[in-house]
């Protein structure tokens, strides 16, 4: 009975210490239901609405309702017209369209005289889990578009399936390869884990320690504490960095075609942001299991809502929006748009922009939240 006295006190004692922990209780059960609504209403493997340009050389009512049945099928959104080969280049290279469609001169006249008439399909293999739905959709919409339009006198010029072939064309991946989607957005992946986890038990380890009343009584200021804490990862972060690259190329021939000096840029920005969120989370935590809590609950939904494990288009609306306050989200973009397509500082400048005003916002709170006494 004295046996089964203690046990139930302790028991009571730890049940009181989880209880008064709220943060650590908070996330036992908000960690479950974010999992469960992310994999059930945001995670689509078979993405809709990929934005879409359309290149027609031929003017004829019939590639203009071929056009308006691909844009129907839901694979596509709205084609965006474009008026030559450079432009629609342009916009994939630069990640605003996900495919070009194009539509040769003669293409009606090759219908009817029962020529071979052929429709060139070009699309941003980055991702190549996108590319086969869509193109079904699209042999799908000019069959079904050729037996609406090609009625009455135009009966007789109606071809055989297989005299309209959709040509592909896979760039930037020709292969399909997927390890060409992964390993640039497992760089994102792996500097988010690392470097967020690193800064986050920064100040809590001082609490812990004992040492918080020692960094206190120096005369520096909270922004020389925070910079005092995020430069030294800072370089850990650029190792590792060079560590991924090296294996990517020699182990996986993961192209590199972008200019170095703007991915290292994009990346330092990107290492720095990650530190500073970090640092914030420890300004939050009282201790070094609610810094980790916290840097856990912020990784899982930039692994799943970035675009690294699943296509960012094929999310809902909410989803994407809630991606894109994701650092990870933009680092990915830029890494796989300098690395696959060689993307320029114009192209991706809208995705730095982003970065760099994430890390005043972020560096600004980490700073404001900063405690100067021990209460």
């Amino acid at each position: 009975m004295s046996a089964l006295k203690r046990l139930i006190a302790m028991i009571l004692k730890e049940s009181r210490q989880i209880r008064r922990d709220g943060l650590t209780m908070g996330m036992m059960f908000v960690i479950p239901i974010v999992q469960l609504v992310l994999f059930g209403y945001a995670i689509n493997a078979d993405p809709k609405t990929l934005p879409t340009a359309v290149l027609s050389y031929d003017n004829s009512p019939l590639s203009r309702a071929i056009t308006r049945a691909i844009g129907a099928t839901g694979y596509f959104s709205s084609a965006r017209a474009v008026n030559s080969e450079a432009e629609a280049d342009a916009l994939m290279q630069a990640g605003e369209v996900q495919f070009i469609i194009t539509i040769p001169d003669g293409f009606f006249r090759s219908i009817v005289r029962h020529e071979k008439a052929e429709i060139a399909v070009e699309a941003d293999a980055t991702d190549p889990s996108t590319v086969a739905p869509a193109i079904a959709a699209v042999n799908a919409a000019i069959t079904q578009t050729l037996a609406a339009e090609l009625t009455g006198p135009l009966a007789s010029s109606r071809p055989a399936p297989q005299d309209v072939q959709v040509i592909l064309q896979r760039r930037y991946n020709p292969e399909g390869l997927t390890r060409f989607n992964i390993v640039p957005g497992l760089l994102g992946i792996i500097l988010t884990m690392t470097m967020v986890m690193q800064t986050a038990l920064a100040v809590t380890r001082e609490y812990e320690r004992g040492t918080m009343e020692n960094l206190l009584a120096m005369p520096v200021k909270p922004l020389e504490v925070m910079a005092g804490k995020i430069l030294p990862y800072v370089l850990i972060g650029a190792v590792q960095v060079a560590v991924v690259l090296t294996a990517s190329r020699i182990l996986f021939n993961v192209p590199f075609l972008g200019a170095p000096w703007l991915f290292g840029v994009a990346t330092l920005l990107f290492i720095t942001v990650n530190l500073a969120i970090g640092f914030t989370f420890s300004t939050v935590a009282r201790n070094q299991l609610q810094a980790v809590q916290m840097s856990i609950f912020f990784m899982l939904p930039s692994i799943l809502l970035s675009g690294f494990a699943f296509p960012f288009r094929g999310m809902p609306g909410w989803a994407q929006a809630l991606g894109s306050i994701l650092p990870a989200t933009h680092f990915i973009r830029i890494s796989r748009g300098i690395m696959l397509k060689g993307a320029t500082f114009a192209q991706m400048a809208s995705e730095v922009s982003v970065l760099a005003l994430m890390l005043v916002i972020v560096g600004a709170v980490a700073v404001s939240r900063y405690r100067v006494t021990l209460d």
